[in-house]
């Protein structure tokens, strides 16, 4: 069974509207996959002590409907594919009913903090997890393209605050910070996010932007222009 817990939704979680920002969904599903890893005996602490982590390397999320300020919720996971050094996992946040609020599907590389490189998942961690389905998510693929017709958008340095526990901007960041680009008015549906390689504290980044009624890509790049994350908004335009 997919691991799942339970949750609220906050004021200090929501947009004016009173709805779970994109971000906060993607927060909700980070905790819930590091809540299981935990629970299994394979968390934070353990993956410090051998110099491992995971680290994300593209998100799919769909999202039906934003929950509201008060709504209860139900956030679940699981793996659906191991090989190598790279992991599959999807997630599900549902309402009240039972009813999919989001869904998303996620590639994760196994990595060595000690020397920077890929590595080989251990079987312990390997045997930790059960497999469950994956969801169909569609064949989008891995890759996010800059449209050409791409602007650069004024520049702005890595803080302290965009963080997260390797010291690299964490992948919720990065949606938060590309979300600044979207036209007023613009209901996302649907998310895609290709992680190509980590940005520290102090890092200038370089937003490129392509903007049409019914979808948004931001490279979030270094000065030299090569991307740090690619993300790319589909939805549609929406009254106020």
């Amino acid at each position: 069974m997919p691991y799942q817990f339970g949750g609220r939704i906050r004021y200090s979680e929501v947009d004016e509207r009173r709805h779970l920002t994109l971000p906060g969904i993607v927060d909700y599903f980070q905790d819930c996959s590091t809540f299981q890893s935990e629970k299994l005996g394979v968390g934070l602490d353990e993956m410090q002590k051998r110099k491992r982590a995971w680290i994300l390397a593209y998100w799919e999320i769909e999202v039906r409907r934003f929950p509201v300020l008060g709504e209860e919720i139900t956030t679940e996971t699981w793996p659906c594919a191991f090989g190598g050094f790279m992991g599959q996992r999807n997630f599900r946040m549902k309402d009240e009913n039972g009813e999919t609020l989001a869904c998303a599907n996620s590639i994760w590389v196994f990595m060595d903090t000690e020397r920077g490189k890929i590595a080989k998942i251990d079987q312990d961690i390997l045997n930790a997890y059960v497999m469950e389905d994956a969801l169909p998510m569609g064949n989008a693929g891995r890759k996010v393209m800059v449209p050409q017709e791409s602007e650069d958008q004024e520049s702005f340095v890595v803080m302290r605050c965009h963080l997260d526990t390797n010291h690299h901007v964490n992948n919720g960041q990065y949606i938060l910070m590309a979300e600044e680009y979207l036209p007023e008015y613009f209901e996302v549906k649907r998310v895609r996010a290709e992680y190509r390689k980590s940005a520290v504290l102090h890092d200038i980044i370089v937003p490129v932007a392509a903007v049409t009624d019914s979808k948004c890509t931001v490279a979030l790049c270094d000065t030299d222009h090569k991307p740090y994350a690619i993300i790319e908004f589909s939805g549609e335009q929406r009254t106020k």
